[in-house]
């Protein structure tokens, strides 16, 4: 993400948004150690800024990192001024709160701003020794070449001394999930850290969203919802096991996705038949969070290891600035495939399976969707735990990919 930062020497308003603890502070700090530092969560310095007189703002504040804008709405009246008015060239806006931030950027800041994203880390950082780290294969599938081709170039195996670094970041992430600071906790500290994650994100982000005066509603929604990641979202079925009005499930589900906890992946329903489902499928954006509110310390098997890949391949598309946009292919009649993303080479199947060797009913979906989508079709990946990049159908163009591969 580092290197997809403007300089501090354009003229720029920057919006850097995310979860709480996924490191926009410490990232925002290092890219940009010139600018002052002013944190909007100390009650001292909301009122300094408060204070601090519109015109005296690029003497007194001027190119600044401002974290936790959303603590003080006069922040953004105050930047935009003096932006527009050709005073202020540069700033930095922090906040883990989106709903607020895009609400005062849509009041204030519209067509002005420049807005990134930081998402828990990915299996590409964390297996990475360079800084930045190197794309993964999963970029080069879908930047445009023949992804059958790209794969059939590529060696089945490499050398166990080549992957080990992948493989146990692999495993690190599929136990902990990707926030940063748990990569300097012991094993019993980070089941601890993420259950107060927990209760920080209750008391502060959703704080920010919304004042609930009774949390245990939504905390029991939160709970359910966990248990249906990667799973079609029925919105009056988690109404009526939460025993909540479905208005109220769409609200805070809302809370959910607009704090970057879950995500929604929508239906694919474009030139194919009118039998596919049309909800959405609900993801949680890290497995370690999830695991902490199912309580499931399980071998990451199922929609466990469905939702650690889906949200990784997620993560990757909205952090690398792609336009490709993710779906999922679901006929009423239980054909599916997990993902189906629309490259510039055509459309690319995924079909997750976290076994290590696949049967050929294991990736029946893409069979199907292939002989459905004829030349828009690109090819079908099945994203595994086994070791080796290998055919499994080349004329339907469909491929075994190992996770670790495929994300790093």
């Amino acid at each position: 993400m580092g290197d997809r930062l403007p300089a501090s020497s354009r003229r720029r308003l920057v919006i850097l948004t995310g979860a709480r603890q996924t490191g926009k502070t410490t990232l925002a700090r290092a890219v940009y150690p010139e600018l002052r530092y002013v944190n909007l969560d100390a009650p001292e310095n909301r009122d300094f800024v408060r204070h601090t007189r519109t015109t005296a703002w690029p003497a007194t504040i001027g190119p600044a990192i401002l974290d936790e804008a959303q603590k003080e709405p006069t922040v953004f009246e105050k930047v935009k001024f003096n932006f527009d008015e050709g005073n202020l060239r540069f700033t930095v806006l922090l906040g883990s709160a989106q709903i607020l931030l895009l609400k005062r950027i849509r009041e204030t800041l519209a067509g002005r701003v420049f807005l990134y994203e930081l998402f828990p880390l990915m299996l590409s950082e964390l297996a990475s020794e360079r800084e930045p780290p190197q794309a993964p294969l999963l970029s080069r599938l879908l930047d445009g070449r023949d992804p059958a081709r790209l794969l059939e170039s590529l060696p089945a195996r490499v050398p166990p001394q080549d992957e080990e670094a992948a493989l146990a970041a692999l495993e690190f992430m599929l136990n902990w999930g990707g926030m940063p600071a748990l990569l300097r906790l012991d094993d019993a500290d980070k089941r601890q850290w993420l259950q107060s994650y927990g209760h920080t994100y209750l008391e502060r982000d959703l704080g920010d969203l919304a004042r609930l005066a009774d949390l245990n509603p939504f905390r029991e929604l939160q709970r359910l919802a966990a248990l249906r990641s990667g799973g079609i979202l029925s919105f009056s079925e988690l109404a009526r096991d939460a025993a909540l009005s479905t208005s109220t499930v769409r609200r805070y589900l809302e809370y959910l996705r607009l704090s970057y906890q879950t995500f929604l992946l929508p239906p694919y329903r474009r030139s194919l038949t009118s039998s596919v489902v049309k909800a959405p499928k609900l993801y949680w954006m890290d497995i370690g969070i999830l695991r902490q509110l199912q309580g499931n310390w399980g071998p990451a098997a199922g929609p466990l290891f469905e939702t650690f890949v889906v949200s990784e391949i997620y993560k990757w598309l909205r952090t690398s600035g792609s336009d490709i946009e993710p779906y999922f292919y679901r006929t009423r009649s239980g054909l599916e495939v997990d993902l189906l993303l629309a490259t510039p080479a055509g459309l690319v199947g995924i079909e997750i399976k976290s076994a290590k060797q696949v049967a050929s009913r294991d990736f029946r979906g893409l069979r199907n969707l292939t002989d459905a989508l004829g030349p828009q079709w690109a090819a079908g990946l099945v994203v595994t735990r086994g070791p080796a990049i290998e055919p499994l159908d080349r004329g339907r163009r469909i491929w075994n990919v190992p996770a670790h591969r495929l994300l790093t």
